[in-house]
Parts: C-alpha cells; sequence; structure tokens
C-alpha cells in the first residue's frame, strides 16, 4: 500500500510576518471574548463578538462557511469538546467552562488559536484541567524550537511532548483523532501534529514549518462522539474537556508564537525567534 505522500508548504519569513498579522486578528477577538465571558451571556454573542473584531481589521473569519460551518468561532461547553456551533439558546451559566476557537484569514493567510474560559465560579478540578492542558501547549511550542535549534527535531517531539506534560499534569483523557495541523494559505494543511505518541518520527522540523498546536484533554474518558448537528464532537461519558491552541513558526533562529500578542516570548523566552521582537 502507497504511503500519503504529506504536502508541507515551507514559508518565507515575509510570508510568516503576514501569518502573524491574521494571529493578532485571532488573538485581539479571543481577547475581546474572554472579557465577555459571564453567567447569561449566550454563545451566539461571542460569536458576534468575533465576527465583529475579524471585520473591522480588514479580515475574514476562517470557520464561517468552511465545508458549511455556519459561524465564526467554535463555541463548546463543558462536555462539548471541539466545532460547537454558536447558538442564542445556549446561554452560560455559572460553574460552566467554555473553549473558543477562532480564525482569521489576512490577505490570504490564515491565524487559528484557542482559549478555555471559566464562567464565574468554577470547581478547582476543571481549572487545573484547563491549566495542564495549557502547559501542554507551551510543551509541545518549546519542543518544536528544541528540535529545529538542535537540526534533529521530529515532529511526533511536539506529540511526545504534549502528551508527557499531560500525563504529568494528572489522569487525564487526551482525545484521539482530533488534534494540531499545519496552517498557512489554507486552515488545515498537512502534516497532522497528534496530541500523544512516540518521538522521532515523522517530518523534520526546519524553517518555515508553521503548525496549529492544539491539546484536547478530558477529566474522564476520552471516546467520543459527532452530535446530529454533524459539528459538535462530545465526550461520551458526559465529560468535561478543555482546548487550547496556538499557531507558531519555526524561524531560522527560534519559534515565533504567531496568535500569542507578545510572540510567546514570556513562555518560552529565548527560544523566540528575534522576528518576533520587531514583528
Amino acid at each position: 500500500m502507497r504511503r500519503h505522500q504529506l504536502a508541507i508548504q515551507l514559508k518565507t519569513p515575509a510570508q510568516i510576518e503576514k501569518m502573524r498579522a491574521a494571529g493578532l486578528v485571532v488573538a485581539a477577538a479571543l481577547a475581546k471574548m474572554r472579557d465577555a465571558v459571564a453567567p447569561g451571556v449566550s454563545t451566539a454573542e461571542l460569536d458576534a463578538i468575533a465576527e465583529s473584531v475579524i471585520r473591522e481589521a480588514g479580515a475574514v473569519p476562517s470557520f464561517k462557511g468552511y465545508h458549511g460551518f455556519p459561524a465564526s468561532i467554535c463555541s463548546s461547553v463543558n462536555e462539548q469538546i471541539v466545532h460547537a456551533i454558536p447558538s442564542p439558546k445556549q446561554v452560560l451559566r455559572d460553574g460552566d467552562i467554555i473553549s473558543i476557537d477562532c480564525g482569521a484569514v489576512l490577505d490570504g493567510w490564515h491565524g487559528d488559536a484557542a482559549v478555555t474560559v471559566p464562567v464565574g465560579e468554577v470547581r478547582p478540578e476543571l481549572l487545573r484541567m484547563a491549566q495542564v492542558a495549557e502547559d501542554a501547549m507551551w510543551a509541545g511550542i518549546a519542543a518544536a524550537a528544541r528540535g529545529a535549534a538542535s537540526g534533529r527535531g521530529r515532529l511526533t517531539d511536539i506529540s511526545y511532548a504534549v502528551e508527557s506534560a499531560v500525563r504529568h499534569g494528572g489522569r487525564y483523557g487526551i482525545v484521539d483523532g482530533y488534534g494540531g495541523h499545519g496552517i498557512g494559505t489554507e486552515m488545515h494543511q498537512d502534516p497532522h501534529v497528534l496530541n500523544h505518541g512516540r518521538p522521532g518520527r515523522g517530518p523534520r522540523l526546519v524553517p518555515g514549518l508553521a503548525l496549529a498546536i492544539e491539546p484536547m484533554i478530558t477529566i474522564g474518558s476520552p471516546r467520543t462522539m459527532e452530535l446530529d448537528d454533524g459539528w459538535t464532537v462530545v465526550t461520551r461519558d458526559g465529560s468535561v474537556a478543555v482546548h487550547v491552541e496556538h499557531s507558531m513558526a519555526i524561524l531560522e533562529d527560534g519559534v515565533w508564537v504567531l496568535t500569542a500578542e507578545d510572540g510567546g516570548r514570556n513562555r518560552l523566552g529565548n527560544l523566540v525567534s528575534s522576528l518576533a521582537a520587531v514583528g
């Protein structure tokens, strides 16, 4: 059987700067939505905020119309893992936890990121899980930077770092079948980035590679099912899930977290490219 030949798009520094512009639009939209999250707010209201921020920046929502998806964000609450459709009927309640996934395309280049946000007073174990997912995402990004710097890094070094951070954080389910991806002139490109696996496999981590890193973990079983709307993915056992994501690019002297306002410097320090300081 012939193996699938990956079509990996490597970007120039100038193209990565364009992706940074799209990433900052996504960052602004997520920041505005994070501030708006509160009991009584509907997920449709959050979607309207995102679309307004994106279009005012001269960009277009990546998600809206993508394979027929009807909204500008995915708004996944509690047991919903990813791809939940915003609705005026879904009103946030005290104690909920919501994962908001947002994408924008600007001048033909995509940005994609997700945050998990507590609603009011949330159980400490759920806040802890959200922090573990966040730490695992940054561990994956750091692994990409170190692997590229060594000249020996492979794609699954990221997967291994994410999984190791999750396992270190506690007994959580790592959602299978969903993960990160290449990003550039399309929102989803090769390669697929699993959130688990052995290191040292797959394509090399080289300058010009842009990836979205996105852990999805659950407080119970990682088994999933898709709802009848054809989009929303939920935990089969009804346990709460969280999802976080950043888009990043590898440059000659480090990585640039394109959807982080500071380019990733606060979490990664000297692993961040010098281009991030001026971009």
